[in-house]
């Protein structure tokens, strides 16, 4: 299996509702216009990268349906329709699942516990869930039990407090490289992991998406796009404010994966 080469991409398209998504600080609302501009670049991005779109409609009941990492885990093997921690997002699960029926010929559904996609991280050897506000540890049982069948190792952790999804601070690079923030390599979670770390004062660009052999990576953080650039990664830099507004970040955006 390898974590950062896929045929496809499911995306949602941002609902006029978007302005009323959940965030964990108030920092000031999306403007709807210039969200659905940066989330047609992103699509773009993607299919420059080598991606074939699924490309879903607007769902204006779920504000924050345009995040459908969330809602689902795309394995080779088979998808995962999830439970998202947010009571006001279950119904997004429900929605994708018809897409994931079509596309996949083994889908699984999560009935205990909550667990968001905005925890995981698939690398090329394990499955690292982070513990949060999102997933619970009921969550990651029901996963596990699953997933493991599927020969997939799950790994549980600790997502940092005040951090709202594993994934914030961290994102794939490679099988074996991840970008993260130091204090989620402070906890030790990336052990056996080559870990690249943000340029302190950046720590918002840590979710990052590789996609075949490009890093989408959001624009504005010039410091650890150099980093990254001299380690040898090819970046497309894409606008992410709006998103980041209502907590959203580049792999948020997107589910990757190659049907089976």
């Amino acid at each position: 299996m390898s974590a950062t080469r896929f045929t496809h991409a499911i995306l949602r398209a941002p609902a006029a509702s978007v302005t009323q998504g959940l965030r964990a600080v108030d920092t000031g609302t999306p403007d709807a216009a210039q969200f659905r501009a940066d989330h047609a670049a992103y699509m773009q991005a993607l299919r420059a990268a080598g991606a074939s779109i699924v490309a879903l409609p607007a769902l204006e009941d779920f504000p924050d349906s345009v995040f459908v990492e969330d809602a689902a885990l795309c394995l080779p093997e088979g998808a995962v329709i999830l439970r998202p921690g947010a009571p006001s997002r279950l119904g997004e699960a429900a929605a994708m699942a018809p897409t994931l029926d079509a596309l996949y010929g083994r889908v699984a559904r999560i009935a205990e516990g909550f667990i968001e996609g905005g925890d995981i991280l698939v690398t090329d050897r394990d499955i690292l869930v982070g513990l949060s506000a999102r997933t619970d540890a009921a969550g990651v049982a029901a996963l596990r039990a699953v997933v493991e069948p599927w020969g997939h190792s799950v790994r549980v952790l600790v997502t940092p407090p005040d951090v709202l999804h594993f994934k914030t601070d961290c994102g794939l690079l490679d099988g074996e490289t991840v970008l993260a923030t130091a204090r989620l390599t402070a906890s030790g979670c990336f052990e056996g992991y080559r870990v690249i770390e943000v340029v302190a004062g950046e720590e918002a660009c840590a979710n990052c998406v590789r996609f075949n052999d490009v890093v989408l990576f959001p624009a504005g953080y010039p410091k650890t796009a150099t980093r990254l650039r001299e380690a040898g990664y090819d970046l497309v830099e894409l606008p992410n404010d709006q998103a980041a507004l209502i907590d959203g970040g580049m792999s948020c955006l997107s589910l990757r994966f190659t049907p089976s």
